[in-house]
């Protein structure tokens, strides 16, 4: 009897009932080896990241004299694996660690994970565990174009138990057949804090006009969760002799990758012009709702998004926090969001639009996933479900 609960999601109010696991499974193509997980996500709480715990069943007829090992690397992979260009590698590693679990030699504390998954794999099943490091960067892939093939570009997590005659030998080719691997996402939720919103005024004056235009915008709390409706306060005080001719909500994502160049872009995920004029001499005061959804940016090349499995949907890329004295170019992709609020103003007189002006202000805005919260008071006998996965790396 294992312990299993409820995930509630605070912004749903309603349980998750978690009554199966689900058992991730890979076997080499030769079937000495089968790789077991059972899970794929692993939470960074900031100072500590959960444990990789997995078991890997052997066949070992066919081995020789050569050893199993179990390796799990984070890696920025910035093309695709099939291109061979002048033997240059599209993969950089950022981390990687190695164990050897045939013949025994790696004895982790076994967990309830590797007792249920030793359970579910039979005998000739040796367990390994991996302790991720919390200045890693999270998983994060750029969506590819119509035509792109091959896995995405992006930072990926990936587990791959494999038969070799020593660990980390560069010249020991290790033939395809004699490996399992499946991708795992390191991921962040929102902390349990939730701040003030954000504030951005301006108060701007044109000419042949004596008085100016003052926009403030203002946020009710500094996190969001993807999907939600954010509620977004704009005030205008039009004290000019123009007229305020259109008022346009824009939410950027901004993708700085760093570990290998300056690459830095920035792409609108969400654009809204509202039809509202303010005339000269008159206020304006309204509550607008935006929601930026991946749904709405399916054609964007280069947009960043959370670490995809595979048939898996996913959502943009959440806001990447920064821990304080871990260095940015560990962290490959940095992602960010704003909320650009922009007013036109239209020039009066003869020479009318010639003359229009731009007013604008922005504001942050973090982008994330809440924290469930368990409630472990139920417990039920978990019946394990198998998962093959037939695409190589996932």
């Amino acid at each position: 009897m294992l312990k299993i609960g409820y995930l509630r999601f605070p912004h749903l109010g309603q349980p998750l009932n978690l009554g199966v696991i689900r058992v991730y499974k890979k076997t080499s193509g030769n079937g000495g080896l089968t790789l077991y997980l059972g899970k794929r996500d692993y939470v960074d709480h900031m100072d500590s990241v959960d444990r990789v715990d997995g078991v890997v069943k052997l066949d070992p007829k066919d081995f020789g004299d050569r050893k199993v090992f179990v390796q799990l690397a984070c890696a920025f992979r910035y093309g695709s694996d099939d291109l061979d260009v002048m033997g240059l590698s599209f993969r950089k590693d950022i981390w990687i660690q190695h164990v050897q679990i045939y013949p025994e030699s790696h004895k982790p504390t076994q967990s309830e994970m590797h007792e249920t998954l030793l359970k579910k794999a039979g005998d000739n099943t040796y367990p390994f565990s991996f302790e991720i490091p919390n200045n890693l960067p999270c998983s994060v892939s750029l969506q590819p174009g119509p035509d792109d093939k091959g896995k995405s570009c992006g930072v990926d997590f990936e587990v791959k138990t494999f038969l070799a005659k020593e660990k980390c030998n560069v010249d020991e080719k290790i033939e395809k057949k004699d490996t399992a691997r499946l991708i795992i996402r390191k991921i962040q939720y929102a902390p349990s804090q939730v701040g003030a919103g954000p504030k951005a005024d301006i108060c701007k004056s044109f000419m042949m006009s004596d008085k100016p235009v003052h926009l403030e915008a203002v946020m009710e709390k500094d996190i969001y969760f993807h999907g939600d409706a954010i509620p977004l306060k704009i005030k205008i005080n039009n004290e000019t002799n123009k007229t305020v001719k259109k008022i346009q909500v824009t939410v950027e994502q901004t993708t700085d990758i760093v570990l290998y160049s300056a690459d830095k872009y920035t792409k609108a995920v969400y654009t809204h012009e509202f039809g509202e004029t303010v005339d000269a001499g008159a206020t304006y005061e309204n509550t607008v709702s935006i929601t930026p959804q991946l749904s709405e940016n399916k054609e964007k090349r280069g947009l960043s998004l959370d670490g995809r499995l595979k048939d898996e949907d996913t959502n943009l890329a959440s806001t990447t926090i920064v821990q304080q004295g871990v260095e940015k170019d560990m962290l490959g992709i940095l992602v960010s969001y704003k909320i650009k609020i922009n007013l036109m103003v239209a020039g009066g007189g003869l020479l009318g639009g010639l003359t229009a002006s731009d007013v604008s202000v922005e504001l942050p805005l973090i982008l994330m996933h809440p924290k469930p919260t368990e409630d472990v008071s139920l417990e039920v006998e978990k019946k394990a479900t198998e998962r093959q996965e037939d695409n190589e790396g996932m």
